[in-house]
Order: C-alpha cells, then sequence, then structure tokens
C-alpha cells in the first residue's frame, strides 16, 4: 500500500485534486457494495472513507472488510468513536474536535483508541476537524455535544485551523456535517487554504459538480462526499474519469 500521508502531499504539491466517498456502516447494504463499486471506480473518486457518528449496529468491520474486497482504492476511517476502529482498513483519520471544548472528543477517545492503533498497520493520519455551520442540525453536534462554528466567524475558523496545523496535525478538515444545507462557503475554504501549509479536506452538502469544482478551485485539496451518493448513485454520472 502507498503512504497515503505522502500521496496526498505529492497531489498537493502539483494541485492534483483528490475525492474521497464517504461511506455510513449505517447506511450501506453489503450486498450492494460491490455494484456500488463498480461505479465508484468509472469516477474520478481517489480514496474511501468509512465512517459515521454512529454505528449502532457495530457495521463498520464488515462493511470495511467487503470493500477491501470490492476496491484497491485507499480505504480510511473516518470513525466517531473508538468503536469503530477495524485494523482491516488502510489508514484513520485520527480525529481531534478542535471546533468543540468537549475533552471526550479532543483527547479521550483518542487516549482509548491508542492502544489499538499501536498494535495495527494502519496508517495513522492526525487531523484537526473543524465543524462548521451548514444550517442543519447533525449527529456530530449531537453525539459530541459541541457547537459548530458560525461561517460569519471566519476569523474563528482560520484561527482554529492554524491552532491545529501548529499543534502538529497533518490534515485539517471543515466539515459543514452529512446532509447540510450550505456547503462551507468559498471564502472560507480560499482563506484557510491560503494560510496553511498542510492539505485542506473540505465536506458536508456537497451535492453537485459545480459546488465540487467551486471548492477544489478554491483551495480544498480533497473533498468528501456522501449524501449525494447514498440519495443518488446516478451522481457519479457526473464525475467520471
Amino acid at each position: 500500500m502507498v503512504n497515503i500521508y505522502q500521496n496526498i502531499l505529492s497531489a498537493k504539491k502539483v494541485r492534483r485534486k483528490l475525492l474521497a466517498v464517504l461511506i455510513d456502516p449505517e447506511k450501506i447494504d453489503l450486498k450492494n457494495i460491490p455494484s456500488f463499486f463498480e461505479k465508484v471506480h468509472q469516477s474520478i473518486t481517489t480514496h474511501i472513507f468509512v465512517g459515521g457518528s454512529t454505528d449502532d449496529n457495530n457495521q463498520t468491520e464488515n462493511v470495511v472488510t467487503a470493500i477491501k474486497k470490492a476496491t484497491h482504492l485507499p480505504v480510511i476511517l473516518f470513525p466517531g468513536d473508538v468503536s469503530q476502529i477495524s485494523k482491516k482498513a488502510d489508514g484513520i483519520l485520527f480525529l481531534s474536535l478542535l471546533s468543540g471544548r468537549n475533552p471526550e472528543y479532543l483527547i479521550e477517545q483518542q487516549v482509548k483508541a491508542a492502544p489499538i492503533l499501536n498494535n495495527s498497520t494502519l496508517e495513522i493520519l492526525p487531523t484537526g476537524y473543524i465543524l462548521i455551520d451548514g444550517e442543519t442540525a447533525t449527529a456530530t453536534q449531537r453525539v459530541s455535544n459541541t457547537k459548530p462554528i458560525a461561517q460569519e466567524n471566519s476569523e474563528l475558523i482560520l484561527n482554529t485551523a492554524l491552532a491545529g496545523q501548529f499543534s502538529g496535525k497533518k490534515l485539517i478538515y471543515l466539515e459543514a456535517g452529512s446532509g447540510a444545507t450550505k456547503v462551507v462557503c468559498q471564502e472560507i475554504i480560499k482563506e484557510v487554504s491560503d494560510n496553511l501549509s498542510i492539505p485542506l479536506i473540505v465536506g458536508g452538502g456537497i451535492r453537485s459538480k459545480k459546488q465540487l469544482k467551486n471548492a477544489f478551485n478554491s483551495g480544498a485539496d480533497l473533498v468528501v462526499i456522501g449524501t449525494a451518493f447514498e440519495n443518488d448513485e446516478t451522481f457519479f454520472e457526473d464525475l467520471k474519469k
């Protein structure tokens, strides 16, 4: 497996944009994974993220196993908590919810995950996770008991991203939340991107090729799309290679 982070850095250096499909274990039927990935492989998708705010049925391991059989794309965990770690994935976003002040998601879940990750071959990607107000109450807000940062408060968003970089995060993730009705605006993406030296991930509410292009043009190095594919797999038609 190619080093995931080095691949992202190399892409950033030559301004090659990356696209991740986010698969929520609670929202996909295992038997549909092979046909789903036939569409994925015809698109510009470069990475697969697996995770959600919750996984009440403990399906993460089964979903990761099925995905690994269906694709050679890197499979990266995007876990809501320590219970969603699967050693069968290729890597993990080691998330700290920097926009909130709940210690459970700033450090306590990370401490619980440490012994598991120390005995795995997962590539660990320290990620500063910043929840941005997408005008929709999200599961992340409910589970983490934190509030998103208002898009009008661009200074706080930028300073939070910089604090993440200065504290050693390798990635910054601006997230409007699953099902967001308002995506992270282009001005915020550009301001954060212009001031960071590490790769920037953007996700939440992106449902069209135009919104995807806007995020890329504003400075996102990797864009994450989930709900658009969950609601309409024909969206892959707009993203063919």
